[in-house]
């Protein structure tokens, strides 16, 4: 079974009618979810264009386009690079209920009900799964650096954990669904703030889906994500109230 990086699962080919569109889309699925970091580079222009079946001109557009918007510091030279300047911006009062209103509340809803079908369902698969011990200590790493993650990192490790259930499946296609899952929530989550307890909590829910997932527990693993997940959308609520 081939294992692929979130990076990987997310910059899959585009179709060529709207090929500049869906590099852009692809593009900010990577840096908003955090698959690649604050500060860091972008893999080269060649690497990119191959994985997502695009020219390298098409590429740059979007590139370009990126840089423009503020996502994106694209260097040219012998150590140049597309490097990611986007950060989630700190929450503030209000900023939730704005989120809120312009998805709306049945989208938020569907948003809720789409992550915990296609997560509850990846630790299903991946629990019914003979996993390698390159796999387990993958998932083992993941789990570590979202459990020590301070609190300017933790959503970033916290979406890499979630991710890494999906793409140990082997599944693309699971994988791009759980990443446009989290997409969906993503400008929410961000809007409230980091509470140590709530990260405790998470510490230990996060730990009892990896128990599950490697004790082969295939009912077990579905209910400890769906716990995890009601507790966010929990959260979500309680500060909306």
């Amino acid at each position: 079974m081939m294992t692929e990086s979130p990076l990987v699962s997310l910059l899959r080919p585009v179709r060529s009618g709207n090929a500049f569109e869906e590099t852009v889309e692809r593009l900010l699925q990577a840096i908003k979810l955090g698959v690649v970091a604050h500060g860091a580079k972008m893999p080269p222009e060649r690497e990119l264009a191959a994985q997502l079946g695009i020219s390298r001109v098409t590429l740059r557009e979007a590139l370009r386009a990126l840089q423009e918007s503020g996502y994106l510091d694209v260097r040219r030279g012998r150590y140049g690079g597309a490097f990611v300047v986007y950060q989630p911006p700190d929450p503030r009062h209000g900023d939730l209920r704005r989120a809120v209103n312009e998805m709306g509340p049945s989208e938020l809803d569907d948003a809720l009900t789409f992550r915990m079908a296609v997560e509850c369902g990846a630790a299903q698969v991946l629990a019914d799964r003979d996993l390698t011990p390159t796999q387990i200590a993958t998932l083992r790493r993941r789990l570590s650096d979202v459990n020590e993650a301070g609190p300017s990192d933790y959503r970033r490790l916290d979406t890499a954990f979630h991710l890494c259930i999906a793409e140990l499946t082997g599944s693309p296609l699971l994988a791009a669904a759980c990443a446009d899952a989290r997409l969906r929530v993503t400008d929410l989550l961000n809007a409230i703030p980091i509470l140590s307890f709530n990260i405790q909590h998470s510490a230990d829910q996060h730990a009892a889906i990896v128990e599950a997932i490697l004790n082969r527990d295939p009912d077990r693993a579905r209910q400890a994500v769906a716990e995890h997940l009601e507790g966010t959308a929990a959260l979500l609520r309680g500060f909306l109230a």
